[in-house]
């Protein structure tokens, strides 16, 4: 397993070289150029080059990138050109957030949708089964932001349960209770869709599993439907879930561009926004590498729990 999981990190170097190319090539291919937004519009063009200067985009593309991958090489992620400070503190200020609110939703999202999908497995081609599979797929098919706009309109403008947006109150001393009352709606917009889509995945794998011949086997010996269920069903349905999980950890520095946007959640999705409107390269160039790195982790970390959950997979 060592061996294994050294050899994937070295093969992770090139392909995150790859990625920050792939990405270097696509923002300069965009139209516009970062200085339209700093100089104005009857500027000279003796303004614009000294603007292009002062921004480091007068040199070729290829040294720019060079140069920009020597010093993240060094720890520097270059300067956000609207505020000329460093890009890492203010993407590691908005990490923090980020993973608060994706972390929350997978979590709570998981608790509730793990045993929704062994209950539908269960009773299947009854009601209820009818019943989780006709909401799964409203939970899927919902746009974040209708849902969410939907929440705020009721629980925020008519009822006052909740804030509006934002992650503390405006003058207020924070606080863990305070950050709960701001987590509420956005955690519900995110979770519905997590909810509908792992439950769907649950379902369809406990169905796929009952059907196995030691789930028969079990069953005839007289073992309890609880026992069956513990030791021999959840375990090998895990499996195909697991590729699920993998698929959703990105998420946690990804974060949930829409919902954020909405609720003015001071994460990495909405700095994303933020950056894509004001041409921020460094900093669309942090987020991309960093995205990239979660990925690259999430698929190592999912190979590992293949090994853990089923005894039966090797790495070699």
């Amino acid at each position: 397993m060592k061996k294994y999981i050294i050899k994937r990190l070295l093969t992770a170097i090139p392909v995150l070289l790859m990625i920050s190319v792939g990405a270097f090539i696509m923002m300069n291919l965009a139209p516009g150029s970062p200085t339209d937004l700093y100089v104005s519009p009857d500027a000279t063009p003796v303004q614009i080059e000294a603007t292009r200067r002062a921004l480091g985009l007068d040199q070729p593309y290829h040294i720019q990138y060079f140069r920009w991958l020597g010093r993240a090489l060094q720890g520097d992620l270059g300067i956000n050109y609207s505020t000329r400070y460093p890009v890492l503190p203010i993407l590691i200020s908005r990490i923090g957030p980020t993973i608060t609110l994706m972390g929350t939703t997978l979590v709570f999202s998981y608790l509730i949708a793990i045993p929704l999908g062994i209950i539908s497995a269960r009773k299947n081609g009854t009601w209820v089964d009818n019943l989780l599979t006709g909401g799964s797929f409203v939970g899927v098919s919902i746009p974040n932001f209708f849902l969410g706009l939907g929440l705020i309109y009721i629980f925020s403008v008519q009822l006052r349960w909740f804030p509006t947006g934002g992650m503390s109150e405006l003058g207020g001393s924070g606080g863990f209770l305070s950050a709960i009352h701001h987590l509420v709606l956005p955690v519900i917009v995110l979770s519905a869709f997590y909810i509908a889509n792992m439950t769907r995945y649950m379902r369809a794998t406990m169905i796929q599993v009952y059907g196995e011949n030691y789930i028969r086997t079990a069953t005839a010996k007289g073992l309890a439907s609880e026992v069956i269920l513990t030791r021999h069903g959840i375990r090998n349905a895990l499996i195909p879930v697991i590729t699920i999980i993998g698929t959703d950890l990105p998420r946690l520095v990804g974060g949930a561009i829409v919902t954020e946007q909405i609720f003015q959640w001071p994460g990495l999705g909405r700095l994303t926004i933020m950056a894509i409107q004001q041409r921020e390269y460094p900093m669309l160039m942090a987020i991309t590498v960093l995205s990239a790195v979660v990925v690259l982790f999430a698929n190592l970390l999912v190979d590992i729990m293949y090994a853990v959950v089923d005894p039966r997979i090797k790495y070699n």
